[in-house]
C-alpha cells in the first residue's frame, strides 16, 4: 500500500474518531436547546411551513394540563401545540407533537454539521498528537547504543 493511501485512510480514521468525540458533546447539547426552544414563535413558524396546509398560518397554542412525576403524583404543567389557522380564524389542523420532533431534529442536524466542520478542522492537529504519542511509546524507535 502506498504511503499516500495509508495517510488518507489514517486521516479518515482520525476524522471519524474526532467527529465521534465532538458529536458526543454537541448532539446532546443541541437536542437540549431544541427541546427548550421548540415552543418558541420562531420554531412554530419554521415547522409550520412544512406541517400546515397552504393558505394557513401556524400559531402556537398552549393550555394548562397536568403531568405525573416519578412518584405518581399529579403536577401542573403547560402543553404546547401547533395550530394551523385559516384566514377566517378557523383551526384547520392541530399538531401536538410532530412540530417539536421536527424542530429538535433540525437543531440536532445543525449540531452534527457543526461537529463535522470542527472535526475537519481539528483532525490534522489530532493526527499529529496521536502520531507523537505513538512514536514516543514505540519500542522500535528506542536507540540503544553499544558501549
Amino acid at each position: 500500500m502506498k504511503s499516500t493511501t495509508t495517510g488518507a485512510v489514517s486521516g479518515c480514521i482520525v476524522w471519524v474518531i474526532v467527529f465521534a468525540v465532538i458529536s458526543s458533546c454537541l448532539l446532546p447539547a443541541a437536542m437540549t436547546v431544541g427541546g427548550f426552544t421548540s415552543a418558541s414563535d420562531f420554531a412554530i413558524g419554521f415547522t409550520g411551513q412544512f406541517l400546515c396546509p397552504q393558505e394557513t398560518t401556524p400559531v402556537s397554542y398552549s393550555y394548562a394540563t397536568t403531568t405525573t412525576d416519578e412518584y405518581g403524583n399529579r403536577q401542573p404543567s403547560t402543553a404546547y401545540e401547533l395550530h394551523c389557522v385559516d384566514t377566517g380564524g378557523k383551526v384547520v389542523k392541530e399538531d401536538p407533537i410532530v412540530f417539536a420532533f421536527l424542530w429538535i431534529g433540525v437543531i440536532a442536524a445543525i449540531g452534527l454539521a457543526v461537529g463535522a466542520v470542527l472535526a475537519f478542522l481539528l483532525a490534522a492537529p489530532a493526527g499529529v498528537l496521536i502520531g507523537r504519542l505513538f512514536k514516543r511509546n514505540n519500542p522500535a524507535n528506542i536507540n540503544i547504543e553499544p558501549r
